[in-house]
């Protein structure tokens, strides 16, 4: 399969996901709304998904992967197995302990590091208290399938890792559902989501191990042990965990700051589930795939094959997210308007959230480049490099975070998140030129200004159909009619800004995809010779 195929079995698994999470955070904003339910919540659910990121997506996709797919190469699948029962033995141990020391400090933890602006409302306060305590075992079942989907990313089975997140969604539809249906208040229906939460863990968790099973890997239990192998994964995993998991450290710290204005936190949190559609169909499927492409690449000494894989996946990321950036930027209000504008969402939050989002569709490009940059340090074992640069980035967010929420809200917020994704980003490509890791080629710094042109002119675009389409993008318009409107621009846009690429040359999918065959080929018959 080319580095393409592999990339669409990711994006479209994640897309499925989005495509679900979009219909739950519609029916949660007409269930609560902006509210202090909807704050609690987002602010509760925001501790654990972080921890999720930091110390099992970041470290594991990021540190694990490399040495399980060199164990594989060194001794076999039965190297492989027992290297991943010495690694869960541990993880198993240190997430129990982790879970049974934060149920028992989260009042603390919420007070000093979730959204101590809450304390000035005791019911808020102590509804993201229980709402957390509910939802935080959700980080060990997630944790451990994260261990198992690196484990299948290794074997070349991206398909189960990535549909397992799409549960979530189906389960917290089924239960906003169910309180549509039960009529329950904007409380019932937060400590329901959060009891849907955890439920979900418990059923990814069983996705990804049957699959791994299936595989031919039968993880077994063993006493926790530090050995080598373990040591040196924890020396990986500590700043690979760190990096990998900057976008949620830099939530993280949003939402302490953020907790100080009603409604900031949910309105943040209902931009974002937008802005991870691009975000995760893209961003997520590069990461996935590229860093054992890279990593296995780099082993055999393949370097051409190893940059042709970076600038290809470079430019596969421009192509599908600069217009979708644009169109961001252009388009939120009237996206915010139809998916969220109704029941307990109010007109005046319609504003704030399509502000935010506006702003986010900025950073788009940054946080996915981010993506496919770190791939390029993680395969040569320097997790290091990347966690410094993380470490500046969260002082620009939490510099600019804290200057600008006062003056602009939640918009202030979004700005300080996307410049330091920018930042991130640049120190990122700029070490990898400076070490020589990464060697631009022609066809890519051709194409760079064409989509940038061509995603341009597609904004124009938009702009002004969206003056011609007022009225039926608007409120009074039925729901068919602003659907309709909405996916017929999309469907232009994309028209337009598809066109214009190829016209321009700014893209060519079929000369990427037979030059990543090509590598392939020439790879095999390199091993073969």
């Amino acid at each position: 399969m080319s580095l393409i195929g592999k990339f669409a079995t990711v994006g479209t698994a994640t897309l499925g996901s989005r495509i679900f999470g979009f219909l739950r955070e519609t029916l949660m904003a007409a269930a609560v709304g902006t509210g202090p339910v909807a704050d609690a919540f987002n602010a509760a659910f925001r501790f654990p998904n972080t921890f999720r990121r930091l110390f099992a997506e970041g470290a594991f996709n990021s540190a694990f992967v490399p040495l399980f797919a060199k164990e594989i190469e060194a001794n076999g699948m039965e190297g492989a197995r027992r290297f991943s029962e010495e690694v869960f033995g541990v993880l198993f141990t240190v997430l129990l302990a982790l879970t049974i020391l934060m149920e028992l400090s989260m009042p603390f933890i919420v007070r000093t590091v979730i959204a101590p602006g809450f304390l000035e409302d005791p019911v808020k306060f102590d509804n993201t208290v229980r709402l957390a305590t509910i939802m935080f075992p959700y980080l060990a079942c997630m944790s451990l399938a994260a261990m198992m989907g690196g484990m299948l990313n290794s074997l070349h089975r991206y398909f189960a890792a990535a549909i397992a997140p799409v549960f979530l969604n189906i389960i917290l539809i089924g239960v906003l559902a169910l309180a549509w249906w039960k009529n329950y208040d904007p409380l019932q229906v937060g400590y329901a989501l959060s009891w849907g939460v955890m439920a979900a863990g418990l059923v990814q968790l069983a996705i990804v191990w049957i699959a791994v099973r299936n595989a031919g890997m039968r993880i077994g239990f063993r006493r926790p042990r530090l050995t080598k192998n373990v040591q040196r994964l924890l020396v990986l995993a500590l700043p690979a965990a760190i990096t990998g998991g900057i976008t949620q450290i830099n939530l993280l710290i949003n939402t302490n700051i953020a907790s100080g204005g009603e409604g900031v936190i949910s309105s943040l949190a209902y931009a974002d589930r937008i802005y991870q559609l691009p975000l995760g169909v893209v961003g997520i499927a590069v990461a996935t795939v590229l860093l054992p492409e890279l990593a296995r690449a780099l082993r055999g000494g393949h370097m051409v094959e190893a940059g042709s894989l970076q600038n290809r996946s470079v430019e596969f990321v421009l192509f599908l997210t600069l217009p979708a950036a644009a169109a961001l930027l252009v388009m939120a209000e009237p996206i915010v308007r139809f998916l969220y504008e109704r029941g307990n969402f109010a007109p005046s939050a319609t504003i704030t959230v399509s502000q935010i989002l506006g702003i986010y569709g900025l950073g788009l490009p940054a946080f996915v480049l981010i993506k496919a940059f770190i791939p390029g340090f993680f395969a040569r074992e320097d997790t290091r490099t990347p966690m410094i640069f993380a470490a500046i980035s969260v002082v620009v967010n939490v510099s600019l975070a804290l200057t600008l929420f006062p003056r602009l809200g939640g918009p202030g917020i979004a700005i300080a998140e996307i410049t330091a994704g920018w930042v991130n980003a640049a120190l990122l490509f700029g070490m990898l030129l400076w070490r020589g890791h990464w060697h631009l080629d022609i066809p890519l710094l051709t194409r760079i200004p064409r989509l940038l042109l061509a995603a341009a002119l597609m904004a124009v675009f938009v702009h002004y159909a969206l003056t011609w389409l007022t009225f039926e993008l608007s409120s009074a318009s039925s729901i068919f009619v602003r659907a309709g409107t909405i996916m017929g621009l999309v469907f232009g846009a994309m028209l337009v800004y598809f066109v214009l690429a190829f016209l321009s040359g700014g893209a060519d999918i079929g000369m990427v995809k037979r030059a990543v065959r090509k590598r392939g080929k020439k790879t095999a018959e390199t091993e073969a010779g």
